[in-house]
């Protein structure tokens, strides 16, 4: 018969697991269509049940994305250059090395800095809304329509699909 200590270890014990390596060159920048060309994205990891994406973005300097409202968390490592939302232009602008958190139902316009490229580093939970000038949703982002949209270039482009959704394996 077990004693109390070895069933509740039994209970408690963490699966062990292996980092798993990604060789990010191999997941290729694709345009951010249809709100831009120019911006351009580098999918990391999605992870299709929790909806958390992981990406690079990396977009020209004097660019705009547009009104996004958040429905969930963003983290987001400036790697370099610079950026602000338009809406806290005079609180604050993002430069190389700045983390910003975005908590949920957040809404403003991304801009970078005329003059300097950008490379992002962000980390998204959940959905972002598209809007209008009159604030009329115009395009609804998630887990699922950044890696269709990722498949779709990569098809389009006759480039090897990278499995994005396999980021962890036990040991």
């Amino acid at each position: 018969m077990e004693t109390t200590m070895e069933a509740a270890t039994k209970l408690t014990r963490i699966p062990q697991y292996e980092p798993l390596h990604f060789d990010s060159t191999k997941s290729p920048w694709h345009p951010f269509t249809p709100y831009s060309n120019d911006v351009q994205l580098k999918m990391l990891h999605i992870d299709p049940v929790s909806g958390q994406v992981t990406m690079l973005l990396k977009a020209p300097g004097g660019c705009s994305l547009g009104v996004h409202d958040h429905y969930g968390t963003i983290h987001v490592y400036t790697v370099s250059g610079g950026w602000y939302y338009e809406e806290h232009e005079k609180d604050w602008v993002a430069k190389a090395g700045d983390f910003i958190y975005e908590v949920a139902n957040s809404k403003h316009t991304f801009k970078t800095v005329p003059g300097e490229e950008v490379v992002l580093f962000i980390i998204l939970e959940g959905s972002i809304a598209f809007l209008d000038e009159n604030g009329n949703k115009v395009g609804f982002e998630n887990a699922t329509t950044f890696q269709q949209r990722y498949i779709d270039h990569c098809l389009e482009n006759n480039m090897p699909l990278v499995d994005l959704n396999s980021m962890v394996r036990a040991a």
